[in-house]
């Protein structure tokens, strides 16, 4: 009996170490992809959630998506092996290098001829023209700001319009999930620098594939969003946009082409944000937010086991919630279906 207990506690072992194994690797190789991916299906709800999901993922990850992409795998193997040689040799001409032939290197290095930089330059051809005998590809990426790409200063346009639209806006803004992390300071220049824009039945808002520049919001009216996948020469119904729904945010979040195209189903009131207020209103103040909620957790002792994806991941269902003094949060006795953390 003790022999067939250890066995079956050994093959038990065994199982749960492939179990937290899977879940290891689901986590660093799945995740990042998957739940980005959830989210946006649940904010959008199309009534074809397959189609959508397929729109997203060509979307994001171009032809990948679809087949795969051997040869850039491939290629990347072998940049990989060739940079750890380059390493390696490094290593070796440090370590056998004195403290004075560092610094004759570092003054030798100080006076090298500008021009010798051209030599470096040539090699970025031969790189390129590698790259492009794979063939063209869409890419998606975020904005990147850096020495090479300064982020300008922000100053916020402001649209005039009249007390009762800017109260009409941030009624629909207040009920779009687009804006729910913005407080209201955030919330006043981003109804300052709206739009209006009436469409009539049947005009096409958003063309797919064109450059996004603005995103909107519906205030009356509807709108059908289709897309054309591959091999398909009619467009396929993705979802219908309703009052109060954010559509064109994609092409401003990752820099991308438009995935879809928005018709409205008849005439339409429309509120245009321009991608400049997106950008440093909008997109920051989410990522802001989720930095502090992350920063938060790390201060709850229930929560102190977490690691830094798993803050991420709980960062993002943070919903604020006011209540007034005297106000009932809790009722003995009702469902528990929220938990709730005391900021301030």
């Amino acid at each position: 009996m003790s022999e067939a207990n250890s066995g079956q506690s050994k093959s038990s072992s065994q199982r749960e170490l492939k179990t937290q194994q899977n879940r290891f690797w689901l986590q660093s190789n799945v995740n990042d992809i998957l739940e980005p991916m959830m989210l946006a299906c649940c904010q959008e709800s199309p009534q074809d959630k397959i189609a959508f999901m397929i729109a997203y993922l060509e979307e994001k990850y171009g032809e990948r998506a679809m087949q795969g992409d051997k040869k850039n795998l491939e290629f990347m193997r072998n940049e990989a092996a060739r940079l750890e040689n380059l390493v390696e040799q490094q290593k070796e001409k440090t370590a056998g290098t004195t403290d004075d032939e560092k610094q004759e290197e570092q003054n030798s290095e100080d006076e090298t001829d500008p021009d010798d930089d051209d030599d470096y330059v040539d090699i970025l051809p031969e790189q390129i023209a590698k790259a492009n005998k794979k063939g063209p590809r869409q890419s998606v990426s975020a904005e990147a700001f850096g020495n090479f790409n300064k982020k300008e200063e922000f100053k916020a346009r402001v649209v005039p319009k009249s007390d009762a639209a800017k109260d009409a806006i941030m009624e629909k803004i207040g009920n779009s999930f687009m804006f729910s992390g913005l407080d209201e300071a955030e919330k006043l220049i981003v109804v300052d620098a709206m739009e209006e824009k009436k469409t009539f039945k049947n005009e096409v808002v958003i063309k797919e594939g064109d450059e996004g520049d603005c995103l909107f919001v519906v205030s009356s009216g509807t709108l059908s969003c289709t897309k054309v996948f591959k091999g398909n020469t009619e467009p396929t119904f993705l979802k219908r946009y309703e009052p109060s729904e954010a559509f064109g945010e994609l092409a401003l979040l990752y820099n991308a082409p438009r995935a879809a195209t928005i018709t409205s189903d008849d005439e339409c009131v429309l509120y245009a944000l321009d991608r400049a207020t997106f950008n440093h209103i909008v997109k920051d103040a989410a990522n802001n937010k989720r930095e502090k909620y992350q920063q938060f957790l790390k201060t709850i002792p229930l929560l102190e086991t977490m690691d830094d994806y798993e803050r991420s991941q709980v960062s993002e269902a943070f919903k604020d919630i006011k209540f007034n003094q005297g106000e009932c949060i809790i009722k003995e006795g009702d469902e528990g279906k929220e938990l709730y953390f005391l900021l301030q």
